[in-house]
């Protein structure tokens, strides 16, 4: 970890793991002088993940992607890709002089270029072609892997809080249950004819 920084902050229930993709719909006034802050100086901004079981204070640290779509309302959805994590040490009510929040933050400095192992990408390819996602040699990291399961929110805490040694084996343990479940289902359709 680095230095502390201060940060724009986004305090949601949603725990982003680096390299995922965030929808997000922006409707409150202060959310919305953010999104601008974002466009037009690219600055990036922490997704604090405000959920009771966040004892570590744990956030995402987002870069805005794109903007999808914009509303005669001020509103818009908007695509943010999350680039590291983020240990938070105090949140401010607003951030320097505007109307949304921000906080002091120690960056991890998630590496994402860091191949998975060869374990780690044997069981991922498989669950990949049960589910007939081509895309298996784009995907390097485990963060990749993390993300195209879908881990829920808990599951994220605990698989980005493991030693770094642990962390591949507990997204192969998760493969394996998923890739046991998809086996089943295929034995399931052998058995149901549909008229």
């Amino acid at each position: 970890m680095n230095d502390v920084l201060k940060i724009p902050m986004f305090p949601l229930s949603i725990f982003p793991l680096p390299g995922e993709l965030v929808p997000l719909h922006i409707f409150e006034p202060r959310y919305r002088q953010l999104l601008e802050d974002a466009e037009s100086s690219d600055m990036a901004f922490g997704i604090y993940f405000n959920h009771v079981s966040n004892f570590e204070k744990l956030g995402s640290l987002v870069k805005l992607e794109s903007v999808i779509k914009r509303y005669k309302t001020g509103e818009s959805d908007i695509i943010a890709k999350c680039i590291d994590i983020f240990s938070l040490s105090k949140m401010f009510r607003t951030f320097r002089d505007k109307l949304y929040p921000g906080g002091e933050v120690e960056l991890w400095q998630v590496d994402t270029a860091y191949p998975m192992g060869k374990n780690l990408r044997k069981y991922f390819t498989e669950y990949l072609n049960l589910n007939r996602i081509n895309h298996a040699d784009k995907s390097i990291s485990l963060y990749d892997a993390a993300n195209e399961l879908n881990l829920g929110f808990e599951e994220r805490l605990k698989l980005v809080l493991q030693e770094e040694t642990k962390k591949e084996q507990f997204l192969i343990s998760r493969l394996k249950y998923q890739i046991q479940l998809l086996h089943q289902v295929e034995k399931a359709k052998d058995v149901y004819h549909l008229n």
